[in-house]
């Protein structure tokens, strides 16, 4: 009754029972049963007790055992004397102690300091002397290129006075030979034809020009100025060129002015006179 009353009233939402459902639990509960019972069966086993068996040994020959080594004793640790612990430095101490310090590294600054200054002054010296043998040896190259110029222009003067003096005696020689002059070419006249009259002639000539010279010098020596003088047939001055100076500017620009001044040359006493002649003029003569 109670059954068919469950079954009448069953929720129709629930699924239905799968079918053999109790064939399975049924399979269930033995496969369990079997498990416990072999599990008990191996427990049994191993709490069995094993039966014991004896056997005892013996040597032909006895052998005494050897003896047990004994091992010695362990060595002393050596005993470590501790120092007693220092006495700490006081505020004072400490004090001087960083002040030492600070008076030390002053000390080597300022020892420093002066290590460089010194490097410094001698690096300045240095310079100075360098610098000052630098100006010596500028001095001394000017010194020796002005001697060596100096040198150049004195020699540029005499080879000057050589090859002037060279052409003044080669147009001697060339107009005496036009003029059919009769001294030999080491004669120092200075007429064509070497003849008694003609150093008189000279001396008419230089007593007629010499007191034309207006000169108040006070010359060293007695130096000669040679002028080359050119005349024409009447015995006019038509040219003076001064070939041979004294080294007194102001004698030699006396001569020269004594010439302009004369303007005429007397004749020699054969009534000639001679186109071209070189006289010399002394301030003391």
């Amino acid at each position: 009754m109670t059954g068919f009353a469950l079954s009448r009233f069953h929720d129709p939402l629930r699924p239905p029972e799968a079918p053999g459902m109790g064939r399975g639990l049924a399979f269930a509960l033995i496969a369990h049963g079997l498990l416990v019972l072999a599990l008990s069966l191996g427990v049994a086993w191993h709490t069995s007790t094993p039966q014991a068996f004896e056997a005892e040994l013996w040597s032909a020959v006895p052998q005494a055992a050897a003896p047990k080594a004994v091992e010695p004793p362990p060595e002393p640790e050596p005993e470590v004397k501790r120092e007693p612990n220092p006495p700490q430095p006081t505020a004072e101490e400490l004090q001087a102690h960083a002040d030492a310090e600070i008076a030390i590294a002053k000390a080597k600054e300022e020892k420093k300091r002066k290590e460089l200054a010194e490097q410094q002054k001698l690096l300045e010296k240095k310079r100075e002397e360098d610098r000052k043998a630098a100006e010596d040896k500028k001095k001394l190259d000017q010194q020796k290129q002005e001697k060596l110029d100096k040198l150049k222009a004195e020699k540029a003067i005499k080879d000057a006075d050589a090859k002037r003096e060279a052409l003044r005696q080669d147009y001697i020689k060339r107009m005496q030979g036009m003029a059919g002059a009769t001294g030999a070419p080491t004669a120092t006249g200075t007429a064509l034809r070497s003849s008694g009259p003609s150093s008189s002639y000279r001396g008419r000539i230089v007593a007629r020009v010499k007191p034309n010279i207006i000169y108040s010098g006070d010359p060293a020596g007695n130096p000669a100025a040679e002028v080359e003088v050119r005349v024409a047939p009447d015995g006019t001055i038509i040219g003076r060129k001064l070939v041979k100076p004294s080294g007194d500017p102001d004698w030699d620009n006396a001569v020269l002015r004594a010439i302009d001044k004369t303007e005429i040359l007397p004749r020699d006493t054969d009534g000639s006179v001679q186109p071209l002649m070189v006289l010399s003029f002394r301030p003391r003569d």
